[in-house]
């Protein structure tokens, strides 16, 4: 975020503030966290996943920019892509709506795959939207799916030991800001239990999951900063298109492949844009 800012030339304690608003995992303080920043009279406003509609229904005049991970109009954003109206105006890289491919790339990678379950975090607001989209895709393709939740990581050896015990041949992990920072501890449990696992981004792969399907989250907040120094210089949110992915990632990592014993199939290894061998 800070690249993209610096492109309209303005860097931190030269000639941009920043004030920063912690959760620390606590969600039902984000409208109190958003309306602080609202008072304070910021000149921007950047909302990451999660905080969007708490810093929306904080201000009607302090300019906002999201990162969402899911679609904006479906959230109550914005009423149009291309013309945002009011206030806001951001980054989406629709992580919500990328399960039926995430699905599609799991039956890819495992051919022969049975059954299939989906984690997602608890009382996560997409939840719904993306249970009834991972549902219906696995229906399509004939794979019996469970769902199980949870927003504890010490929840998930025993979700994981549960899985394996059931013969699941495969878990997606929803996406979900908590997962991401436990992203390693996620790879770790997966590894334990040999239960080949996807996830949203490159980042669990690299972490060692065995396989990632989705935009840069790098990308996404480049421009963000890049629209906040629009914003600075003096354009509208109302001005500004949502942006959305124009590329998706697929990271595979072979070497947890090898591990749990799949030889990935050379036309997925093909369309890979990394492969982690080491």
């Amino acid at each position: 975020m800070r690249e993209g800012l610096s492109e309209a030339g303005y860097v931190e304690d030269r000639n941009v503030t920043f004030e920063y608003r912690y959760a620390e995992g606590k969600f039902e303080r984000l409208p109190q966290l958003a309306a602080e920043l609202a008072q304070r009279g910021v000149s921007v406003i950047i909302a990451t996943p999660r905080t969007e509609i708490a810093a929306k229904s904080a201000t009607a005049t302090t300019p906002i920019v999201f990162m969402s991970g899911t679609d904006p109009v479906r959230a109550g954003l914005v009423q149009n892509l291309a013309r945002p109206t009011g206030n806001i105006t951001g980054v989406t890289i629709l992580a919500h709506d990328l399960e039926t491919k995430r699905i599609g790339l799991l039956r890819e990678l495992i051919p022969d795959l049975q059954t299939m379950a989906i984690l997602e975090e608890t009382n996560h607001p997409e939840a719904p939207f993306r249970r009834q989209q991972m549902q219906l895709a696995a229906g399509n393709l004939g794979i019996p799916i469970r769902v199980v939740s949870t927003a504890d990581e010490r929840d998930f050896d025993g979700v994981f030991a549960s899985l394996r015990r059931e013969g699941v041949g495969a878990l997606l992990v929803g996406v979900s800001i908590y997962f991401a920072n436990m992203r390693e501890r996620l790879a770790s449990v997966a590894a334990v239990h040999k239960i080949p696992t996807m996830y949203e981004f490159r980042e669990f792969a690299q972490a060692g999951g065995l396989m990632s399907y989705g935009a840069s989250i790098p990308e996404a907040y480049r421009q963000v900063g890049r629209y906040v120094g629009k914003i600075l210089q003096g354009s509208k949110p109302a001005d500004l298109p949502v942006i959305q992915p124009t590329k998706f990632e697929l990271v595979i990592n072979l070497k947890t492949a090898k591990a749990l014993g799949l030889d990935v199939p050379p036309a997925l290894l093909a369309r890979a844009d990394e492969v982690i061998d080491e």
